[in-house]
């Protein structure tokens, strides 16, 4: 049990800004173990966001509501997946083979693809956050938060479980966790990851799988494409991904179904 905590603790620190105790263990063994906790992390940063859009829903409109719980999950995360995300769009956008995408992705500076893209990301996540909470209860907006984060960081799991890495030498920061896992662990993060939609009561939300291992079968070919495998910023691009089809998903069984 206490191994486990250990390992927990270390994906808290590796994947939030949350303070952990010094004797947490971040060597790349403990790290790539620590991926299975990835989808429970969703569980606080989504959890965190949503006590923050409760918060302030009761005092001020809900569209400041939301854009707080978003502001809220960035600083707990230091922006760790969108900044993932806006590099693949700058690496991807800008770069025409394997080395120079990869060249681009590694680069700390943001170019203008990354900056749109992030942009237009957040811009889609907002609206779609808005739409859904003035459709229905705040506790119900607030669950929805917290499976957004869970089941987009499992469709990342997905993609370590399956896919390779692409890069080719050991310096990059998301080595460690970008290594194939065993199906047991693969297993118990996935459902960590979709224990959130049990919140609903409602089979209509099962619906999200199959959507979002679409997304995840899309990203994989297109990485696999261009550069043989992922890397650490495009499991952050599919896990922002994952979580916006996931909110429009659940928008559109809402309106429509």
């Amino acid at each position: 049990m206490k191994k486990e905590w250990s390992i927990f603790l270390t994906a808290v620190m590796f994947y939030t800004r949350i303070p952990c105790p010094r004797w947490v263990d971040h060597s790349a063994d403990i790290l790539n173990k620590a991926t299975k906790y990835f989808p429970l992390i969703g569980w606080v940063v989504g959890g965190f966001a949503g006590v923050v859009f409760l918060g302030v829903a009761q005092v001020l409109p809900v569209s400041i509501a939301v854009l707080l719980s978003m502001v809220a999950s960035i600083l707990l995360t230091g922006a760790f997946h969108e900044d993932g995300f806006a590099d693949v769009c700058d690496g991807f956008g800008g770069g025409w083979t394997k080395e120079k995408i990869l060249t681009i992705m590694k680069d700390s500076a943001i170019g203008a693809y990354g900056a749109l893209g992030m942009i237009m990301m957040l811009l889609f996540k907002f609206l779609l956050l808005w739409e859904i909470a003035k459709g229905t209860d705040a506790f119900i907006a607030a669950a929805v938060i917290v499976a957004g984060h869970s089941i987009s960081r499992a469709n990342a799991v997905f993609m370590i479980f399956t896919d390779e890495y692409a890069r080719d030498n050991e310096g990059s920061k998301a080595k460690p966790v970008a290594k194939q896992m065993k199906f047991g662990t693969f297993i118990i993060a996935i459902i960590i990851g979709l224990v959130p939609l049990a919140y609903f009561q409602n089979l209509n939300f099962l619906k999200a799988i199959p959507v979002l291992i679409l997304v995840k079968l899309y990203l994989s070919s297109y990485f696999k494409k261009w550069i043989g495998g992922y890397t650490g910023d495009c499991l952050g691009a599919v896990q922002q991904i994952s979580e916006v089809a996931f909110y429009l998903l659940v928008l559109l069984l809402w309106k429509f179904i």
